[in-house]
């Protein structure tokens, strides 16, 4: 399948993604419980028809115990309901970059802010670094963890509120570049697309608190590929949404 045409799968493939009964678009509430675990049991069971409830946990910002909670997920949701699109950039050929990831030692961490955490940083742990050469300027970047693939969240010049010229998300935006675990310690190749740069999931529900673009990770040139910005139906308010 030629770039273009592979690429406007994936576009579709995006769209089935978001508006999934479990996708971004559908999630309507995240609840914390701190160090008791919820019935998601009882909470499934008192749920509408088109509800899924499922369970959640992570570590808390200063103490670093343990918080457990969980997440409502609604295939009816106002944002599906008022969603339109996912705007993008035409495919650009030139933004699809060879580069080389580079292994970081087990325990090397960096701070990472979060999009809710009010200035907070996690320590968060990076397999390595992804570095490559663009116009004289050598780039290197840190890789989160993402599975079975890594995790770039970056930041470039085009980001911002589109009253005010920004032409992508404002925060910033996701790529995910495949490499499976077992890889994380070895260097090699690895292919950024940044076609395939995406709104985080903060993008489409109010209820995500996504990580923000470390300073490394951040461009000083306009990357004018990928995704740019979710579209709603004129009048609707994500944030009033839930």
């Amino acid at each position: 399948m030629a770039a273009p045409d592979d690429h406007a799968l994936w576009r579709r493939e995006r769209r089935a993604s978001v508006t999934a009964p479990t996708g971004n678009l559908a999630l309507i509430e995240t609840r914390w419980t701190g160090s008791e675990r919820p019935d998601v049991d009882a909470e499934q069971a008192a749920a509408g028809a088109s509800v899924t409830v499922t369970p959640l946990e992570r570590k808390n910002l200063t103490t670093g115990d343990v918080e457990y909670g969980l997440r409502r997920w609604d295939a009816e949701s106002a944002a599906i309901t008022a969603f339109t699109d996912i705007d993008a950039y035409p495919y650009a050929p030139d933004w699809v970059i060879d580069a080389q990831f580079i292994p970081s030692d087990t325990d090397h961490t960096i701070p990472v802010e979060h999009i809710r955490d009010n200035g907070g940083t996690r320590d968060t742990a990076i397999p390595g670094d992804i570095t490559f050469t663009r116009g004289g300027a050598i780039h290197r970047l840190a890789a989160l963890d993402n599975g079975d693939s890594l995790l770039l969240v970056f930041g470039d010049s085009t980001n911002g509120d589109p009253s005010h010229g920004g032409e992508t998300y404002g925060s910033g935006r996701f790529l995910t570049v495949r490499r499976g675990p077992a890889a994380f310690g070895t260097p090699g190749a690895v292919t950024l697309d940044f076609n395939r740069a995406f709104v985080p999931p903060c993008g489409f529900s109010a209820q995500y608190n996504c990580p923000l673009p470390p300073a490394q990770n951040r461009f000083a040139e306009p990357i004018r590929a990928g995704e740019k910005n979710v579209v709603f139906r004129e009048g609707f308010d994500l944030y009033a949404a839930t």
